[in-house]
Formats: structure tokens, C-alpha cells, sequence
């Protein structure tokens, strides 16, 4: 199993994974749209058991690994795709153990474990913890697993595209966090299939820049990543995300912090929805690009709302 991405296999995968993560609510924000004078659709992917998108990839994945999960699986993660790995583990009745950083937030820690997870707390960052993980890997025989890396993960991901693609009117672009690159992989392969007219536009943090230097140079640069959107912190690039990212993704771009903090607020406010930072990058997108897109149609996944009582209090 490798990083290759086929529009059959997210057909597929449209109608395998659980129904909890499926069919999301999406519609045009008319309070933001008049706001921006952009039209924006939004995909609210929180609305499941794990409170993000990542469920799609997990549950995909594990049922394409079958027997090969039987050993136990590894693997690293801010807290939402732990969670996803975590939720399709215990349906599957596999072992999964997640690393995480010493400093993950601790609401997703928490849900981890209650979903069955053995939750371990190594590094200072999340590249540290996939370290630690691939070294548990190779020590214990588990199976390793890297978001980004495997193609049925961002297949998943890319169901999020085919349900777009049931709206009446096409999209003029869709602005979508970039991580580790399987949610955007999965949501442009499938539009370069299905809508080649809408632009995929890629978002990092401009605290975490590594994955846009990355895509700017060609080749991948690691680079600090101190942002509060700790679903996007990506230190390390996958190689293997950012060479697909060249046949799916038009543009990466960059927003601040203050810029998403401003969106989560707006988000709350106009559309009654408590967005954590990472699944807010798109939409800050698309507030600071409404110049170019204005009167078009563009969208934006929110891709979860893992926020601790702190940060709700703190951010909104």
C-alpha cells in the first residue's frame, strides 16, 4: 500500500465508510457571504462522534488493511486523526497505540483513550512524536501508519469532494487546510477528475510554513512550527504528499494566526459554529483573498472542533 491516489478507490470509499462521517452539512453561509461579498459554501465536518473529518481516512484505511491491522497498528497525531484511527480500530477490533506530543491538546488526548487508544506522550512537537512512533514500529512489529503518506487515507479525505459535487452549481475554487496533505490530495484528486474548473487552493499557517516552502521550492524544507492550529504544525514534510500535491493542488498560501483567530470568531458569531484554529484556515483564506473572489462561488471544509474549555473561553 503506497501514497497513490485513485478517483475509483474514493468512489469506493463514498460508499464503505461508516455513515457517521458521510454526507456532512453543507451549505452557503448567507451571513459570511454577504460579509465577504464572496459566496461560500461550507462543509461542516465536525458533526460525527470524533468532532473532525479525519474518521473518513481512518475507516477507509483500516478496512482496506483487513488482516493486516491483525498485529496492531502505530502512528502519530496531533489528537484528529488519532481519534479517526482510534474509532476505526475499536469498530475493527484492532490494537491501535497513538504518540502524541507532550504538549497535544489535552481535550483530544482525553478522547483517544476513552475511544480505546493506548495514548503515549513523547517530544515536543508532533514530528517528535512520529519519531517516537515509527521507532515503537520497528521495535514491536506493529504496523506503522502516516497520515499523508498512504493512499486510502486521503481517499477518504476525498469522499468530502464526490458529496460537494452533488450541489447544483459548481464551485469556482475551495480553499482547503493543508497538514500533511491528505485532505487536499484526496479533495483535488478527485475535483481534477470531476470539476477541473474549480481551483484548489492549499492553506498553512504562516507560523508553520514548512509545507509552503515546500510547494514553492519544489522539494521539502523543514521549517519551526509554533502555531495554535496544531492540526496543520507540520515541522517535516511527507515527500511523498507534496509530489502528489503537484498533479491536485493549484495554490498554497499562507494565513497568520491573528487571521484565523479572527475567522473562528466570525465563524461563531455568523454561523454559530466553534471552529478549533486548523479547521479554520480556509475560511481565513477566503476572508483574506474576497477582493479576487468576490461575487464567486468558492468553499471551505471545517475540518473540526476539538477545543478545550480553555480555548473556547480564550479564542471565542
Amino acid at each position: 500500500m503506497d501514497a497513490a491516489i485513485s478517483v475509483e478507490n474514493i468512489n469506493q470509499a463514498a460508499g464503505l465508510i461508516d455513515p457517521v462521517f458521510r454526507d456532512s452539512p453543507q451549505f452557503v453561509c448567507e451571513p459570511i457571504s454577504e460579509r465577504l461579498d464572496v459566496e461560500t459554501l461550507l462543509k461542516v465536518e465536525f458533526v460525527n462522534p470524533i468532532r473532525s473529518f479525519k474518521g473518513r481516512g481512518a475507516d477507509y484505511l483500516v478496512q482496506r488493511l483487513g488482516e493486516d491491522a491483525a498485529g496492531g497498528l502505530v502512528c502519530a497525531s496531533a489528537g484528529n486523526f488519532g481519534q479517526g484511527m482510534a474509532y476505526a480500530c475499536r469498530k475493527a477490533g484492532r490494537k491501535i497505540t497513538v504518540f502524541a506530543s507532550r504538549a497535544a491538546n489535552s481535550l483530544k488526548i482525553e478522547r483517544m483513550r476513552a475511544l480505546g487508544a493506548e495514548v503515549v506522550l513523547e517530544g515536543e512537537d508532533f514530528d517528535a512524536a512520529k519519531d517516537a512512533a515509527k521507532h515503537r514500529a520497528s521495535v514491536s512489529g506493529a504496523r506503522y501508519i502516516e497520515d499523508g503518506l498512504l493512499g486510502p487515507i486521503s481517499e477518504g479525505a476525498g469522499t468530502i469532494a464526490v458529496e460537494l459535487g452533488r450541489l447544483e452549481n459548481p464551485l469556482d475554487a475551495i480553499f482547503v487546510p493543508l497538514g500533511n496533505g491528505a485532505l487536499v490530495n484526496g479533495i483535488g484528486a478527485w475535483l481534477k477528475h470531476a470539476s477541473a474548473r474549480t481551483r484548489v487552493i492549499a492553506v498553512c499557517s504562516s507560523e508553520a510554513p514548512a509545507m509552503e516552502r515546500s510547494w514553492r521550492e519544489g522539494r521539502p524544507i523543514s521549517a519551526p512550527a509554533g502555531t495554535i492550529a496544531d492540526g496543520i504544525a507540520v515541522r517535516v514534510p511527507v515527500a511523498e504528499a507534496l509530489e502528489i500535491m503537484r498533479q491536485t493542488v493549484d495554490e498554497v498560501m499562507l494565513v497568520s494566526d491573528a487571521e484565523i483567530l479572527e475567522t473562528m470568531r466570525m465563524l461563531f458569531s455568523l454561523a454559530g459554529l466553534a471552529v478549533e484554529p486548523a479547521g479554520a484556515a480556509g475560511m481565513a483564506a477566503i476572508a483574506q483573498r474576497r477582493g479576487e473572489w468576490a461575487g464567486r462561488r468558492v468553499a471551505t471544509p471545517l475540518c473540526g472542533s476539538n477545543l478545550t474549555a480553555e480555548q473556547l473561553h480564550d479564542w471565542l
